[in-house]
Parts: structure tokens; C-alpha cells; sequence
């Protein structure tokens, strides 16, 4: 049998506190692989950005500093997110990683990006906090893993 090394992973991470979590457990995996990494965050939803939810994660205060107009500019969305992505990278102490910020549903967007980058392994978080919601619609991650053709490596990050 011959196995395929794992080369490329893909950390999904939004902006729920939870993200550091992620990025910090998806970079410690690819790190002892010896894989590149890509740091992926989708805009989907641009109501999720003035959510009053909100808690700075890795030194990454930036959206919340926008108004109510700039939150509707898909260039401004992406700017701020590349930023948090910057900050993201920064935290974790690796110039090497790569950013990437796409537009879209968020499972259809994960699973297209590792498509095109030719990743190995897709590293998200599973929140598990909606769980009414999570029944009639079903969560990201599980829509993540019925269409993904590479493995996923799921960070639980529901509070204790």
C-alpha cells in the first residue's frame, strides 16, 4: 500500500474567540508533519460581523472598529479579514504561512479552497452551541465532512 505524505493544510477560522484554539492546534499538527500551511477565513454572512458577540482573539481587535456603512463594502470585509489573518499568522509566530480570504457559503468555500490548493488535510472547529439550529440545518463542519475528498482534523471548542 502506498500512502501519500501530508504536504498542505488548510485552517479554516472565523472570528468567534474560539479561532485561536484552531489556528493554534491545526499549526502544531502541521508543524510536526512538516506541511505548508494556509490560513482560510470565508465571508459569508455580513450580518456575523456586527454581531454584538464579539471578543478579540490573537491580538486581532479590527472589525469591531468598523461602522455600520463599511460592514456593507465587500472590499472593506476583506481588508479587515486579511488583516485578522495577519494577526492570526503573527500569533502563531510563522511568516511561511500562507492567507487566503474567499466569499461564499462557508463548507462549499472550505471545500473548494482545499480543492484548489491541493490540500491534504482541512483543520476546523466545531462549536456545538446551536444545537436547534444545528438539527434543522445542520452545523459547517458537518457539511464540511460530507463533501470533502481529504480528511478533516476537527479542534472541539465548545466551552466546558
Amino acid at each position: 500500500m502506498k500512502t501519500k505524505k501530508i504536504e498542505k493544510v488548510l485552517i479554516a477560522l472565523d472570528y468567534d474567540p474560539t479561532a485561536q484554539k484552531v489556528a493554534e492546534k491545526g499549526y502544531l499538527l502541521a508543524k510536526s508533519l512538516g506541511a505548508e500551511i494556509t490560513l482560510l477565513h470565508v465571508i459569508s454572512e455580513v450580518a456575523y460581523y456586527s454581531s454584538t458577540y464579539y471578543s478579540p482573539i490573537m491580538g486581532y481587535t479590527g472589525y469591531m472598529d468598523l461602522g455600520p456603512i463599511e460592514l456593507e463594502s465587500i472590499e472593506t470585509l476583506k481588508k479587515t479579514s486579511i488583516h485578522f489573518l495577519e494577526k492570526s499568522r503573527e500569533h502563531l509566530g510563522d511568516k511561511s504561512i500562507q492567507l487566503l480570504v474567499t466569499e461564499g457559503d462557508y463548507a462549499d468555500s472550505i471545500v473548494n479552497t482545499a480543492k484548489e490548493i491541493q490540500a491534504d488535510i482541512i483543520v476546523l472547529g466545531s462549536h456545538s452551541r446551536r444545537w436547534l439550529e444545528e438539527i434543522l440545518v445542520g452545523s459547517v463542519t458537518e457539511k464540511v465532512l460530507h463533501q470533502s475528498p481529504v480528511p478533516l482534523y476537527i479542534v472541539p471548542t465548545k466551552k466546558q
